[in-house]
């Protein structure tokens, strides 16, 4: 595919959105900085250890040095505005990529801003609400026609956004990005709904390629149709994000301005559990023309985790499957497609099995969001360690992993940070190691899973807390874990453990 469509032309095709205007990233000034180097920043960096695993520590560090590699200024021709850092594909920057990248850039943040990788998104956005999946990042091109199916999405950069809030309370950011998050919701609204307001997606559309969701007469197209299905993930995400802008609409006082997607949260939420439910099976669908569920299981399904909308007497049963070793938890898990599906491919075969950076993040955290944070660890240790091995045997990060077997995939790109950082950075201190920042109000609480002694030196917390963390060695799993804070500023670190809880304050 070539550079086919220029932005700013969506005026010329479409309405300008009422929050087109109030979009500030547009006329921002470019940013003229130097790039920082791994080298030159790698002693400012949070510096993880874990006795008796060196090659997780070397596998962490190898990230970084990929993702450095790839910080990119912007050029005047492709209307970018902020450094960034690029996908690691095809010299385009990718909606869907970028927003799981900021979830382990967060953690360099006092080195690098990852997360201004996104202004470059909004600065793109079309008249109408419209930004493209795919910009290119050194010409003024996109990848996609407006409406094309295949042109945007998913709904996710509200989340990666919020998420980067969580850890630093960066309010003034979100009165920014509000209004352009706000006009690309509402462009979804309008442009990727059916009539009743359930939405569609595609193959390229949910990031899921050639993930076999459709149904087989759609199959010469699978990657760009929306096969006149409603697809679980979109109405998730549509519901996720929605619910992030109502809460960034309370901090900025416009509640006003979200009753309407209140509404629509409420709708979906009602569809989904009513409609998109198999009792029988235990599962969301994607929902087939005539109302029949596809029976087709993928963790498209496992974004409703994360949206909050299932109920809690379901819980239990729909995350069985993620530990069934027939289903999802394979020899790396989680897979992408249930290996009791006829297309599943033992070594990957991208989407029709492979075990994907972006979608096994996505699995903890919806893990985390109810309550199931051990399910979440023994699933890292799974990811986590796999990653690690394949890392042992080649020195590098794949695109994605073969599910059956201790590999990469069967289609997959090496050196690829882009989000294969997230397995040995984000994964690593969050569902390894069990430490969950809340960097708003100077709060941590440790997980603490791991029997050999671990921890963290120069862990960045809020805007300016820095913390050397470190829990001894253990017995067992049983054992109340001695765990040792040291911080720059007063903060609060709660440690969990089999037998129990305590505070620590330092």
């Amino acid at each position: 595919m070539g550079i086919l469509y220029r932005p700013g032309d969506g005026i010329t095709y479409g309405v300008p959105d009422r929050y087109f205007e109030e979009n500030v990233f547009r006329t921002m000034e470019r940013e003229d900085r130097p790039l920082p180097t791994w080298e030159e920043s790698k002693d400012r960096m949070p510096a993880p250890f874990w006795d008796g695993h060196d090659d997780a520590i070397a596998c962490y560090n190898k990230a970084w040095e990929i993702a450095f590699s790839n910080l990119r200024q912007p050029t005047e021709i492709s209307g970018f505005k902020s450094n960034f850092i690029d996908t690691a594909f095809n010299g385009f920057l990718f909606m869907w990529d970028s927003s799981f990248i900021l979830m382990f850039g967060k953690y360099g943040t006092r080195v690098f801003n990852f997360q201004n990788t996104l202004n470059n998104m909004y600065a793109r956005q079309h008249s109408d609400g419209f930004i493209c999946r795919e910009i290119c990042e050194t010409a003024d091109g996109e990848q996609f026609f407006r409406h094309d199916p295949a042109s945007t999405g998913p709904n996710v950069m509200a989340w990666s956004e919020w998420v980067y809030f969580e850890n630093f309370g960066d309010v003034e950011r979100i009165g920014r990005i509000f209004a352009p998050l706000m006009g690309y919701y509402r462009w979804l609204r309008l442009f990727r709904t059916w009539r009743d307001g359930t939405y569609w997606s595609s193959g390229y559309g949910c990031g899921m390629d050639n993930s076999p969701r459709i149904e087989a007469k759609y199959n010469d197209n699978i990657e760009v149709s929306h096969g006149h299905m409603v697809w679980i993930d979109a109405c998730c995400q549509q519901i996720l994000s929605g619910r992030i802008l109502c809460r960034m609409a309370k901090l900025l006082g416009r509640e006003d301005e979200t009753k309407e997607i209140e509404s629509e949260i409420a709708m979906l939420t009602a569809f989904v559990n009513e409609k998109m439910w198999d009792e029988k099976d235990g599962f969301y669908y994607d929902l087939w023309s005539g109302d029949r569920l596809s029976g087709v299981k993928t963790l498209a399904s496992y974004w409703a985790l994360l949206a909050g909308i299932v109920p809690e007497d379901r819980i239990d049963r729909f995350v069985s499957h993620l530990f069934n070793k027939n289903e999802f938890y394979r020899v790396h898990a989680p897979a992408t497609l249930s290996a009791d599906h006829p297309e599943y491919h033992p070594k990957g075969d991208y989407w029709k099995g492979s075990v994907w950076a972006p979608t096994a993040y996505m699995s903890l955290k919806g893990l985390d969001a109810v309550g199931r944070f051990d399910l979440a660890h023994k699933l890292a240790m799974n990811h986590h360690g796999n990653v690690v091995k394949v890392f042992n045997e080649t020195g590098t990060l794949w695109e994605n992993y073969a599910p059956d077997f201790v590999e990469r995939g069967n289609a997959s790109k090496d050196d690829f940070v882009g989000w294969t950082g997230l397995p040995p950075i984000a994964v690593f201190l969050e569902y390894v190691m069990g430490i969950i920042p809340d960097g708003m109000n100077r709060k941590i609480t440790w997980h603490v899973g791991l029997t050999e002694r671990h921890g963290v030196k120069r862990y960045p917390l809020g805007t300016d807390a820095e913390l050397d963390l470190s829990a001894q060695a253990r017995a067992s799993e049983d054992e109340r874990p001695v765990v040792t804070v040291k911080s720059n500023v007063p903060v609060e670190v709660t440690v969990k453990w089999k037998g129990g809880e305590y505070v620590i304050n330092a």
